[in-house]
């Protein structure tokens, strides 16, 4: 009977007292960065070494303490970053309207004024009549007036010096919206830059959680379900120990 007890014995690493063999597991049947914790203390220590739960509670605690370390160190580098990245100065709302209006001249606001309406119908309308009333009281003679007879000489030149004061005006009001459709489009591509930024920060901390937190918290369920068994087993021993 001795020599069963015996055979059921063995010699934990840690403390090198002996233990049950239920008591314990062998080296070579943690997972692996468990037995790295442990043969970081013990490097001489294998695979056919054994450890007594009770040591094994501690490594797996520090196994966890390691893991939630390691989480906290990614998140407060992914923290810092953002923070870093939301008290930059090299980006300002700016209201790009309002900041050409506020830099128009006269020349510039005239120059819009005809534009807006010369490519409007109030100008086609009124600009057609008044060729129709010109033609009429030259053609007809209304009122005795026969100032422009046909073929309408005066009228053509007053067409050639309006289209020829028209044309620049037009010019300068397009020229202003290109410079306004440039500074929005530089607008455009810092707002767009800053975004980019931090959308790609965020997606490293979904990323971190879902991929690294997720596989960290499994690790830790199955630790504790391990240390939970560990504990049931003693248990169990104690209820079948015979009393002396």
């Amino acid at each position: 009977m001795t020599k069963k007890m015996n055979l059921q014995e063995t010699i934990c690493l840690v403390d090198h007292e002996k233990h049950n063999f239920e008591d314990g597991v062998s080296l070579r049947d943690l997972d692996s960065q468990l037995r790295q914790l442990i043969q970081h203390d013990f490097p001489k220590a294998t695979g056919n070494d054994f450890i007594c739960s009770t040591h094994l509670v501690h490594y797996r605690l520090l196994e966890m303490d390691q893991i939630f370390d390691k989480d906290q160190v990614q998140s407060r580098k992914l923290g810092e970053r953002m923070t870093r990245l939301m008290q930059r100065d090299d980006y300002q709302i700016v209201d790009i309207h309002q900041q050409l209006e506020a830099s128009l001249t006269v020349g510039q606001k005239v120059a819009d004024a005809v534009a807006r309406f010369g490519g409007s119908w109030p100008f086609i309308i009124s600009f057609i009549s008044i060729m129709i009333v010109w033609i009429i009281i030259n053609v007809c003679h209304l009122f005795g007036f026969n100032f422009d007879p046909y073929p309408f000489i005066l009228l053509n030149l007053f067409l050639s010096m309006i289209a020829a004061i028209q044309a620049p005006l037009i010019m300068m009001s397009q020229n202003r919206a290109a410079e306004y459709d440039r500074l929005q489009a530089r607008n455009d591509f810092k707002v767009n830059s800053k975004s980019e930024e931090e959308i790609r920060v965020l997606h490293a901390k979904v990323d971190h959680l879902i991929q690294q937190d997720s596989i960290n918290l499994l690790s830790i369920q199955k630790s504790q379900t391990q240390m939970l068994g560990e504990i049931q087993r003693q248990l169990n021993a104690l209820k079948h120990k015979p009393l002396r």
